[in-house]
């Protein structure tokens, strides 16, 4: 089988897999139409090698369309179960909605950026001028009700299975993220948890993302999920996520024989 990478830094150490610039797509169509399974797709090709050329992706076209924008992936989570996530209202930017929301949310409550990642875009908002502010600067308002947590939960889905867990705290900081000096514990992970990510993972044919779970209200709810999702905690604990991804793709599409060549770069 055919192994064709968009993304080469994800994929280190597969063997014998090609590897083409998103840029040259197009360029390179011969290639990409004899290759199996195409790799790390960016989100503007996945429609042209899905629909256009028929052609197995991964991570799966869910995984990375819901995990591109928080709008979609929301309103998937309600799909399934209206209170997988905290209260949360999606709406345009007009004057009578921004009252509407100030007279509904109390402060503090959290806004964010539709499209974001490793704890940007996403604000506390504790004042009037605080939310106008956030406002004035998106014209799709995503506004969630604030759970005062200290620590929040990173679960690491690859192919069909939880891969990795861990806590990442924060300590007197709002955001958790470790790219935001959130601090990672690897004890205490709570079973109910990984089932619920399985469980919604399977649900929604999520086969590669870092989902982030807390636990508020006494139950689990779910912040988002981010298909490109950073590696530092697995290092650490010294997964090798590339060799869970080939076995994942031998299981799915057998025989996927390693090739003898190694790794080929297609300029």
């Amino acid at each position: 089988m055919k192994l064709l990478t968009f993304n080469p830094f994800r994929t280190l150490g597969m063997p014998g897999i090609s590897y083409v610039k998103p840029d040259h797509m197009f360029n390179k169509i011969d290639e990409i139409r004899a290759s199996d399974v195409l790799l790390f797709p960016e989100k503007w090709q996945v429609n042209s090698l899905v629909y256009g050329l028929n052609k197995k992706i991964f991570p799966s076209i869910q995984s990375i369309q819901l995990g591109f924008d928080k709008i979609e992936m929301t309103r998937a989570f309600w799909s399934i179960k209206p209170d997988l996530m905290p209260y949360t209202e999606i709406a345009g930017s007009s004057k009578a909605t921004i009252e509407r929301i100030l007279d509904t949310f109390p402060f503090p409550f959290v806004a964010k950026e539709v499209r974001s990642s490793m704890g940007k875009g996403v604000f506390l908002i504790r004042s009037r001028e605080d939310f106008l502010a956030y406002a004035e600067q998106n014209d799709v308002l995503y506004v969630q009700e604030y759970l005062p947590i200290e620590k929040d939960l990173r679960v690491v889905y690859v192919g069909n299975t939880v891969v990795s867990a861990y806590w990442r705290i924060g300590g007197d900081s709002f955001h958790n993220n470790v790219a935001q000096g959130g601090k990672l514990s690897f004890h205490n992970i709570p079973e109910e948890a990984l089932q619920l990510v399985d469980k919604t993972a399977k649900a929604l044919g999520i086969d590669h993302a870092g989902f982030d779970v807390v636990f508020a209200n006494g139950k689990y709810y779910f912040l988002e999920f981010n298909c490109l999702f950073g590696n530092q905690a697995l290092v650490q604990q010294g997964i090798q996520i590339e060799k869970m991804i080939f076995n994942y793709l031998q299981d799915q599409f057998p025989p996927l024989v390693p090739p003898t060549t190694p790794y080929r770069h297609i300029s």
